[in-house]
């Protein structure tokens, strides 16, 4: 970021590691601080499809048909983050890193550029893979600050070329990689019971305990705020 607080980068999405088949992971977490002031900060089950406390409790917040507990699920709903390896091109602000493997996380509104890219929307747009080290296209990461939440809407790719004339140095880089299995792996995650237990921890008051069958009604309320 520069002293206007606005950032500018440019980077390249690489392609899959080995032996792996999908060139991102998907984690779904919890962020939200409790009426007793602690904080709850895990990973969701429902990243592995499995049941959550906290989406189970949120749905229970929401079938009250109360506006305040419908709020308060809104407040503590799962958000939804991406991770990809990706090729620092250019970085004027930390030009260290220019030419280095990194693990990048980011949220929906970038990862929607990334299927426009691949699906566009119009007869007149060629869909690339941005993936691709040879076919794929560099990403202009644009930041702003836009009533007080960081705003990527500028981002946007650049003409599709190869990252490298050099196809030695591009295994070279492809080995450098990071494992994205490994971030929604059974270790990445705690059991629903102690999720459970710091569930309640956080809220100061014991759950209802029953158990609803359906993920929170809301997780994508149109309310939600741009990541």
């Amino acid at each position: 970021l520069d002293k206007s607080g606005n950032g500018y980068a440019v980077i390249r999405f690489l392609p899959a590691v080995e032996g792996e088949d999908m060139p991102w992971a998907r984690v779904y977490n919890h962020a939200f601080q409790g009426p007793t002031g602690q904080w709850y900060i895990e990973n969701s089950l429902t990243t592995v499809g499995q049941k959550d406390p906290v989406s189970e409790y949120n749905s229970q917040l929401w079938n009250t048909g109360l506006e305040s507990d419908k709020e308060i699920a809104r407040k503590q709903k799962r958000k939804l983050q991406y991770f990809s390896n990706i090729y620092v091109v250019s970085d004027s602000k930390h030009p260290e890193n220019e030419g280095k493997v990194f693990l990048f996380r980011y949220g929906k509104k970038i990862f929607d550029k990334l299927m426009a890219a691949m699906q566009p929307e119009f007869e007149d747009e060629t869909p690339i893979n941005p993936f691709d080290f040879w076919e794929g296209a560099n990403f202009k990461l644009k930041i702003r600050k836009v009533d007080g939440y960081w705003n990527y809407d500028k981002s946007e790719f650049d003409k599709p070329a190869p990252l490298l004339d050099d196809d030695d140095a591009l295994e070279a880089l492809w080995k450098k990689e990071y494992s994205l299995t490994e971030i929604t792996a059974p270790d990445q995650f705690k059991s629903y019971q102690d999720l459970e237990k710091r569930l309640k921890y956080v809220l100061g008051q014991k759950p209802t305990t029953r158990r609803v069958d359906e993920e929170v009604v809301n997780e994508d309320d149109s309310r939600t705020v741009a990541t």
